[in-house]
């Protein structure tokens, strides 16, 4: 993945200094049927904050889902993600938000502008083709781009009966253009397990060859993104 570097679930684009986030999903916890909070908030701003120290970016870009309810946001949510935008801010980030098939209302909140996709070299230029546009992934897309960002599907592997959130990599994989599709940043989802997916069982419309896809997953410990073969290989070595 030229001119990306993973850390954690989070996707930094070096040429255009941006950061990428994707499904924070915030306000699940508020749908959970559990007695004690969860923690949501002060884990996403926590490691939020950590990324933007690690990498002080110009921008961070919120790739969609950044909230949970499909309908009207809670007052604890909107609280919440005003504290998310602030918290780019406080580091010198601009804040840019990308829709999602969960947030429906995410232009009324009057927080920042929502865009379907943004380009992030071009600063939303839709005139310009090429470079690396951010989408949700929900969607198909009329846009031409060179690379396209994306979360929706919230992939992971699983080993030894492990789930570890990756990134998936298709290179060419979307007419003829990369695709980099992001783990949930959220940690109270689940995440899907690809190793045995077909294209079909995919979600996002931009998964048309999955056999393409590389899973990478993030060594914390190691500080070092993990490559393994193409699901069309990895598939066949389960």
């Amino acid at each position: 993945m030229n001119g990306l570097s993973l850390r954690g679930r989070a996707l930094y684009v070096d040429d255009a200094d941006t950061l990428v986030v994707a499904d924070l999903h915030v306000g699940r916890d508020e749908s959970s049927n559990v007695e004690l909070p969860l923690g949501e908030q002060s884990d996403l701003r926590e490691r939020l904050r950590g990324h933007l120290d690690h990498f002080q970016p110009e921008s961070v870009v919120f790739a969609g889902d950044t909230l949970h309810a499909h309908g009207a946001a809670s007052a604890a949510s909107v609280r919440r993600l005003r504290e998310l935008a602030a918290t780019c801010r406080e580091r010198g980030a601009d804040p840019v938000f990308v829709a999602g098939n969960h947030d429906g209302n995410l232009n009324d909140l009057r927080i920042e502008d929502v865009r379907v996709e943004y380009a992030v070299e071009q600063g939303d230029d839709a005139s310009t083709a090429g470079g690396t546009v951010v989408c949700h992934g929900h969607e198909s897309l009329a846009r031409d781009a060179d690379r396209y960002v994306v979360g929706h599907d919230h992939p992971t592997i699983e080993i030894e009966g492990v789930r570890h959130p990756c990134v998936l990599f298709g290179p060419g994989a979307y007419r003829g253009s990369d695709v980099v599709m992001l783990p949930a940043f959220s940690r109270l989802a689940p995440g899907v397990v690809v190793n045995g997916m077909r294209s079909k069982e995919f979600q996002s419309p931009l998964v048309t060859d999955a056999d393409l896809f590389r899973p990478i997953v993030y060594d914390g410990n190691a500080s070092e993104a993990l490559a393994f073969p193409p699901l069309g290989e990895f598939r066949e070595l389960l």
